[in-house]
């Protein structure tokens, strides 16, 4: 009998060892992003690996591609998978709820990289200022139109959903920006998709049906073009000035030659990193900030050399 109760002994010792062996070597977080074929998310992807690679961990990316049901394929998936924590960048703030509920339930942490929540428990919240980044890109944009004398103009949005937290942010803050220099909004056409050719037909109706339209803001920046060839073929070009949200590669140049009047930059390399250190204290015991917000930058041809190293790291992810 006593025997017996030192071989249970045993193979109790040994199973929490292994289990705790386990728990240690498989160090493994999850993204779960709304569509990583947007830049803006790859970006935010790789400040993501770069830090967790920092503390020894892997990181397992899901794409919703923008499918609420595949995002919460996604969800139970990385939910199932082992993970230490999640890194959640939402469809929207919305859809967001029901995931931090199945988070709970599994015991899994979660910190929100942008978008948001309407509501549930989570570790973090790292997001950008939204509304006064618009403001200030708005503030450049009135500046540049008064400068052109067309202040009396109207200014066209392209949105992102609305029903996104920073959506909603970007709107109010821009608007009150011009309005305040007395600048109307010629309307605003919201985004569902996010192709080229619905960036182009949007930019096309607002153009069409406003013909005292002479800017147009994006409130995103990989699908600039379709807004360009929009403004092209509508043989509006010198006289519609483009602004975007968020940045490109190509930003780099086109801001100082003046394709572009400017853009608001948030930094998603950076935001990624700071999301990913924040889970890692968490998993570390150490107490956590619940809102972690950043700047956005409002970049014109006047501020672009000054912030050009800021701009390629935490903004571009490009590391030199």
């Amino acid at each position: 009998m006593k025997n017996l109760k030192l071989l249970i002994i045993s193979i109790f010792l040994v199973s929490s060892l292994f289990a705790q062996d386990s728990k240690e070597t498989n160090k493994k977080i999850a993204y779960i992003v709304s569509d990583i074929t947007i830049p803006f998310w790859q970006i935010m992807s790789r400040g993501i690996e770069n830090k967790a690679k920092e503390f020894g961990f892997s990181v397992d990316i899901y794409s919703s591609n923008n499918q609420r049901k595949t995002e919460i394929e996604n969800f139970n998936k990385a939910l199932k998978n082992n993970v230490s924590g999640i890194v959640l960048s939402p469809m929207h703030s919305s859809s967001a709820v029901f995931l931090l509920r199945l988070a709970k339930k599994a015991n899994i942490p979660v910190v929100i990289s942008d978008i948001g929540t309407d509501g549930g428990e989570y570790v973090s919240f790292i997001s950008s200022n939204n509304e006064d980044g618009a403001y200030k890109i708005g503030k450049v944009l009135a500046k540049r139109m008064i400068k052109d004398n067309i202040q009396d103009a109207t200014v066209g949005i392209v949105s992102i959903p609305q029903k996104r937290a920073n959506g909603k942010a970007r709107t109010k803050g821009f608007l009150k920006a011009i309005n305040e220099e007395g600048i109307q909004s010629a309307g605003l056409e919201q985004q569902v998709d996010f192709s080229l050719e619905e960036t182009y037909q949007l930019s096309k109706k607002l153009i069409n049906e406003n013909p005292d339209m002479k800017a147009l803001w994006l409130q995103g920046s990989d699908k600039y073009q379709g807004a360009l060839n929009a403004i092209s073929d509508m043989n509006k070009k010198g006289e519609i000035l483009l602004i975007c949200f968020d940045s490109e590669p190509e930003f780099l140049e086109m801001i100082p030659n003046g394709k572009l009047v400017g853009a608001a930059m948030q930094q998603p390399f950076l935001m990624g990193e700071i999301a990913t250190q924040k889970l890692y204290e968490h998993l570390q015991g150490k107490p956590v900030e619940k809102h972690v917000q950043l700047e956005i930058l409002a970049i014109s041809k006047e501020n672009i050399e000054k912030e050009l190293k800021t701009i390629k790291r935490n903004v571009l992810g490009i590391q030199e």
